[in-house]
């Protein structure tokens, strides 16, 4: 059977994908605190990219820029957008995040109300314990 033209075996590898960004959308302002709170532990001038890995269980992990770059280069230039995103990315309007799971690869932009500094101030909490909380409902949702 074919949904919006995608065979079933498709439906099923996009799993995650769709789980993930329905667990974005609920967790904006969270994650976009998480963003900042990281941003501002590792410096501003940080080439890392905020990445979640889907395997084994969905976690947050940081992806450097020259890992991007190798992985396009294996891919044919196949995610050259995600590099031309990450250099035009602005972490105090928006967030920015890359997706691994099954051998695919999902890039995540949002721009939270309100900015990510001020998610970050309203969420009154450390990085240790929002990472815990998204990877908790990463884990249950995903």
């Amino acid at each position: 059977m074919l949904l919006f033209g995608v065979p079933p075996q498709d439906q099923d590898e996009n799993n995650w994908r769709r789980k993930l960004d329905k667990f974005i959308k609920a967790n904006q302002q969270e994650i976009a605190a998480l963003a900042w709170g990281l941003l501002l532990e590792r410096g501003k001038e940080s080439d890392q990219t905020l990445g979640i890995d889907i395997e084994p269980t969905p976690h947050f992990v940081y992806c450097s820029r020259e890992a991007i770059e190798t992985l396009n280069r294996n891919v044919k230039d196949h995610i050259q957008e995600i590099l031309g995103v990450l250099d035009a990315h602005n972490p105090e309007k928006e967030v920015v995040i890359i997706s691994i799971g099954e051998g695919q690869v999902k890039m995540i932009q949002f721009e939270p109300e309100p900015s990510p500094a001020a998610c970050f101030e309203e969420a009154a909490t450390d990085v240790d314990t929002l990472l815990e909380r998204l990877e908790k409902g990463m884990k249950d949702c995903i």
